[in-house]
């Protein structure tokens, strides 16, 4: 369960504004769930949690098991957008923060990723670390054929399949995919690789709590089945129809704030291992609501570290913005400020404290300071950093992004405007079939 503090709006939206706001949210929610809205062939990932069922958790496992019997201890997951931040964000947040400098200090195989850039040094250097491994690949993709990760896999495959064989390689790749068709999933029937599905109705900035998610996570050593509960009573609290409803009540507020002329959100936590969680919240409502020149712009940052470079502007720059908190109420770890007899850094007032303490502290100060310069703050609350409670996380972000989407009056489960970059770069690269284009864009640059 997660828990909603909306005391730092009071002074910048009234409480008549609010609820009518909230009526607005549901209705937006009412939209959603009845599948009456635009892009309901895409709102499967509403009751995704609650479809999961053991045998699907289960296949996950078992990817994982023979990959330990093969002792496999570096996977390539390659995927773009929202077919690799979920994971990501997910992997990043649980585990320790130097996990690479030990030796054997993952719980899993390492998982790295790729397809997400077309970075040739970052590429090159990937493969220095896939050259001294023993490497399996979980490639993401409905069609198959998505530039970025299309190229990776071409790379990561040729390797796989000269390394170990053909067959072998077989063994070492399983591709999450469309149902039927696309040239990934011909492909993974040509060569036998085990296959998962994507369903049709769920994009990717929504599919984390599907094998697009579960699968690296899985493979990483973490609880998906605990994942999904999180996620599945995060379902059940969220479809209920009350002005109480945590979700209801966090996109009413982004919405009153949008209409007051807070055009940026920006998602701040004091952990810095939810820096991905950051990045996945940019996409997910970046891609969902940016469109006919209308949305809240996302934004992240990590505190206290980005006070001391973001800070000012969000002190003092234009007021624009509003801050929304994600915090975490507990650790798994202690660290008590010890006294120093010198006391040359002056910090003896602190000796005996926690260093979470003082976090809070500092989340507590900078909280009360933004609000006194005019930046509207949202706190969104969980216990821990676990699987269960990233699971409600994941899933509770997700209804807010339909509601919010509804309510502005956009399609939240498409991205036109996606394709623009991509119709020149393929002009760029001289691909077959855009040769017009190709004339007309060379004669820009």
């Amino acid at each position: 369960m997660i828990n909603i503090d909306l005391k730092g709006c009071g002074q910048f939206v009234s409480k008549p504004e609010f609820d009518s706001f909230v009526e607005k949210a549901l209705s937006a929610k009412k939209v959603l769930d009845e599948g009456t809205g635009a892009g309901n062939d895409f709102i499967g990932w509403n009751h995704l949690p609650s479809s999961v069922d053991k045998q699907q958790i289960d296949e996950c496992l078992a990817v994982v098991d023979s990959w330990l019997e093969k002792e496999v201890d570096l996977v390539v997951a390659i995927g773009i957008g929202g077919s690799y931040l979920g994971a990501k964000a997910t992997i990043e947040a649980l585990s320790h923060s130097f996990s690479a400098y030990f030796h054997g200090g993952y719980r899993g195989p390492r998982v790295v990723f790729a397809g997400e850039n077309l970075s040739e040094d970052y590429m090159s250097e990937l493969m220095d670390l896939v050259e001294v491994s023993n490497v399996a690949c979980v490639v993401i993709s409905k069609s198959g054929t998505t530039t970025e990760p299309a190229v990776a896999f071409r790379l990561i495959k040729s390797y796989i399949e000269k390394k170990y064989g053909k067959k072998e390689a077989g063994e070492r790749i399983v591709a999450v995919t469309d149902k039927a068709r696309g040239a990934l999933k011909s492909l993974a029937n040509q060569e036998g690789y085990k296959t998962f599905v994507i369903e049709d109705n769920v994009g990717g900035r929504f599919s984390v709590l599907s094998p697009v998610g579960l699968l690296p996570i899985a493979l990483a050593g973490f609880d998906i089945e605990m994942l999904i509960r999180g996620a599945q009573d995060a379902e059940r609290e969220l479809m209920k129809d009350s002005s109480d409803n945590v979700a209801v009540k966090y996109a009413a507020m982004r919405n009153a704030l949008y209409a007051s002329g807070k055009k940026i959100e920006l998602f701040a936590s004091f952990n810095p291992k939810m820096q991905y969680v950051g990045e996945w919240l940019k996409q997910l409502f970046g891609e969902s609501e940016g469109k006919q020149h209308k949305g809240i712009f996302p934004a992240s940052v990590i505190f206290t570290t980005d006070l001391h470079s973001m800070g000012q502007y969000i002190q003092d720059g234009e007021r624009i913005m509003f801050e929304t908190v994600i915090s975490v109420a507990r650790t798994y770890r202690n660290v008590v400020i010890e006294s120093d007899d010198q006391n040359l850094d002056g910090l003896n007032f602190l000796a005996g404290k926690h260093l979470e303490h003082c976090n809070k502290m500092a989340q507590t100060g900078t909280r009360l300071a933004h609000i006194d310069g005019g930046v509207p703050n949202i706190e969104i609350g969980i216990e821990i950093l676990d699987e269960y409670n990233l699971g409600w996380l994941f899933y509770f972000f997700e209804k807010v992004c339909g509601i919010s989407g509804y309510m502005l009056g956009v399609n939240p489960f498409d991205q036109p405007g996606v394709e623009a970059y991509k119709k020149n770069m393929f002009a760029l690269l001289d691909k077959p079939g855009y040769e017009d284009q190709s004339k007309e864009i060379k004669k820009r640059i």
